[in-house]
């Protein structure tokens, strides 16, 4: 089988790129923005086919497709941060909506139609009403920033494609996913550094944070890939799915987790440049329709996956 990932030069598409290769023994086809690098650790890059493409040039993505003619398409490529969203909201909307929709129409004039994995967030969720959590895939969206709100959009004409077109789309909402090698844009990534170069002595030891009430649903970025596979092997054209771990955890705790595991004492103080101009309070996944379809449930602990990223920080910090 050959895979083409879209956008992967990122977090997870490292990740997902070793799972295909290394544990399923698939063809991987990779893109990436001209300015990106993509190396993936544990993987022969040489037997990674690696191309140059921006989702915004439609007939790009036509010709890649032509030329590839991959059996399965993950979708990755993304502006993936809620807060730059804020800061950069026409980008966001360019990348997450205008790209969408230009891979649907690539996929549109294909004669053999591959199947594909659109990735969501479990941030199109929102603002959850009382007695709605854990939150199921048929909920209503309430986006509550402009990230979530793109997210939602994409998902929706997804569905449309799929079922209009018959196009071979699955769509899948997933909720915060950490691991080593996360850009710091990201809390539990954010933390762990600090702590880091607290201890290496590089910087006064206080935490910067933003909101410690609000609870997220956090999985590890290698059970989360190993679902997105899954689903590419089980899942049903036009439908969505929830990857999480099914529990939310307030980010006071998160931050109680890594400071356990911190070698020095460190004081914590609120930075108002963290905080966002709206924080939805509670997302947490009812994964039931992901498993019925699979079987898969996360392997991984939160604690496992926390002392991982610090230690994986700590080696940049030296």
């Amino acid at each position: 089988m050959k895979s083409l990932i879209i956008g992967g030069a990122g977090f997870v598409g490292a990740y997902l790129v070793r799972h295909l290769k290394n544990d399923l023994g698939q063809d991987v086809v990779v893109t990436k923005m001209p300015r990106e690098q993509v190396k993936v650790d544990g993987v022969d890059m040489n037997s990674i086919q690696v191309c140059d493409l921006d989702i915004l040039q439609k007939e790009s993505i036509a010709a890649l497709f032509r030329e590839i003619r991959p059996d399965y398409i993950y979708h990755l490529a993304a502006q993936s941060s809620v807060s730059v969203s804020w800061k950069n909201p026409v980008l966001t909307v360019d990348v997450n909506v205008k790209g969408g929709v230009n891979i649907l129409e690539a996929l549109r004039e294909l004669e053999d139609k591959p199947r594909v994995l659109f990735i969501g967030s479990g941030e199109e969720y929102g603002h959850i009403l009382p007695g709605e959590t854990p939150i199921k895939e048929g909920n209503v969206p309430r986006p509550g920033n402009i990230y979530a709100a793109t997210k939602v959009c994409q998902n929706m004409l997804a569905k449309i494609y799929a079922d209009a077109y018959g196009l071979d789309v699955m769509m899948v909402r997933a909720f915060n996913h950490i691991g080593p090698n996360q850009l710091p844009l990201f809390v539990v990534a954010d933390f762990c550094k600090q702590v880091a170069e607290i201890e290496a002595g590089n910087r006064e030891p206080v935490m910067k944070v933003g909101n410690l009430s609000a609870k997220r649903d956090f999985t590890d970025v290698r059970d989360v890939v190993r679902a997105y596979a899954l689903l590419m092997k089980s899942g049903c054209a036009g439908e969505t799915y929830n990857i999480g771990s099914g529990h939310a955890i307030a980010i006071e705790d998160i931050l109680k987790c890594i400071l356990d595991h911190s070698s020095v004492e460190i004081r914590v103080e609120v930075d108002p440049e963290r905080l966002r101009p709206v924080d939805v309070p509670i997302i947490e996944a009812d994964t039931t329709k992901v498993y019925e379809a699979t079987g898969w449930k996360p392997e991984i602990s939160l604690e496992q996956t926390i002392r991982e990223t610090l230690d994986y920080w700590r080696t940049k910090s030296i």
